[in-house]
């Protein structure tokens, strides 16, 4: 299999394991969102992510090829943050050993194309993002390609811009920081056994204890992170029934903790790429 490929069953695997507290797995949907338009999604993100394992392709034109497709097969946003460490994980991979050294190398390489790329990212996609950091309002995300021109004016590349929300957005901490919660996870993928799908869900819950999920953050504050994470913690040696009953609960709340699916997803990858395999 090509790194791309990989990456495609990763986004698969990701949503078919269950049981994956308030998100869409193969037991369950939420009210606007169902698991074949993750499938779909996946499927419709391998254009961009065949570009980003070319290293004649910009990285931020293959993310934007990568959430438009995304978007036209799903209908809606599905995998964004997935997509967004996908990219320079499959970039790293596509070129050499997949390290956080060389991770990290891709995402200093990036230029001011690749963030205004970016940026047109989010014409493509309905994103769920916090507001911008004091004195960047001009550099909010959700502007879109309007918000390139500010962008090119201040020379800033796609690792500069991540770099002013790596303190709030666990998706931007781990582009800036060589991705330490994506690999430590990798590493818990390749020493357990099992299925893939139920080693995601367990990946998943460990993550969600691990630390307040930045979607939830956005959606409904920082004290119902913090409870989350809690209930993840006290969930770690109980049984799926448990985690189980947990998820419903979630969805019922409206409670979804999609920063820590593409944690996961990102990590199925480094996983796969260091030969775990649904064979195994």
């Amino acid at each position: 299999m090509t790194p791309a490929e990989r990456a495609e069953l990763a986004l698969l695997l990701e949503v078919a394991g269950a049981p994956k507290p308030g998100n869409v797995d193969r037991e369950r949907d939420l009210a606007d969102l169902r698991f074949e338009q993750f499938l779909a999604g996946a499927v419709g993100a391998r254009a961009g992510l065949e570009r980003a394992a070319d290293p004649e392709e910009p990285l931020g034109d293959a993310f934007e090829t990568a959430v438009a497709g995304m978007a036209d097969a799903a209908g809606t946003n599905t995998q964004f943050g997935c997509l967004l460490l996908l990219a320079p994980l499959v970039r790293t991979a596509a070129t050499g050993d997949l390290t956080r050294e060389r991770a990290t190398g891709v995402v200093e390489s990036t230029t001011v194309a690749d963030a205004a790329a970016f940026y047109r990212a989010f014409d493509h996609a309905d994103v769920a993002v916090q507001e911008p950091p004091e004195g960047a309002a001009e550099l909010d995300v959700r502007r879109g390609a309007n918000a390139v021109p500010a962008l090119r004016d201040r020379g800033l590349t796609l690792a500069d811009v991540l770099e002013l929300s790596a303190d709030r957005d666990a998706n931007a901490g781990e582009w800036t920081r060589g991705f330490p919660r994506v690999f430590r996870t990798a590493a818990q993928i390749e020493a357990s056994d099992g299925p893939l799908v139920d080693r995601a869900a367990d990946a998943f819950l460990h993550l969600l204890a691990e630390a307040p999920d930045t979607l939830v953050a956005t959606n409904h504050g920082e004290a119902v992170a913090r409870e989350v994470r809690e209930r993840a913690l006290e969930l770690q040696s109980a049984d799926r029934d448990a985690v189980r009953a947990f998820a419903d609960e979630l969805v019922e709340r409206g409670v979804n903790p999609g920063t820590t699916a593409d944690l996961t997803a990102a990590a199925l990858f480094v996983a796969l790429e260091r030969g775990v395999s649904v064979r195994d």
